[in-house]
């Protein structure tokens, strides 16, 4: 993905009107671009996604913290930009499937301590697959063994 699609879809959002996906699509460019200035070079495909998923993360935990403080309007609001967020995201790992790529690991069978277990795990989920989400996954694992 690059950013020059981004302002596509901005202008897009515009003569459709969409006042959502055009306040996430600006707020997204604009953090691009900070991200830019930080490291002083173009952005790699891996540091545009990498904004991505921070902005995502920031929504999911606004939603749990509008939820928990009976605010739903705010909170919609928040899942409606994580939908148009996470539409440029890859496809994510369902928990399922995370288990069952975990369990097929020759490499874990033997280990016994959560972090030699995510040291080997979590590299083969990245971009793929939250990371709370593997840790979870791997408790999980853990507990049943």
């Amino acid at each position: 993905m690059q950013i020059k699609s981004l302002s596509e879809d901005l202008n897009f959002a515009l003569k459709a009107r969409d006042q959502t996906r055009v306040d996430t699509l600006r707020m997204l460019l604009s953090e691009l671009n900070y991200k830019k200035i930080e490291l002083q070079k173009d952005l790699s495909e891996e540091d545009i996604l990498g904004v991505i998923k921070k902005e995502a993360k920031k929504r999911r935990e606004a939603i749990e913290s509008f939820k928990m403080g009976g605010r739903q309007v705010q909170a919609d609001q928040e899942a409606a930009e994580l939908a148009l967020l996470e539409a440029y995201l890859p496809k994510q790992s369902t928990k399922e499937e995370i288990k069952k790529q975990i369990l097929e690991m020759g490499e874990i069978k033997n280990l016994t301590d959560f972090g030699q277990i995510m040291r080997v795990v979590a590299p083969r989920f990245k971009g793929t697959a939250d990371g709370a989400m593997v840790a979870g996954v791997v408790i999980e694992i853990l507990g049943q063994k």
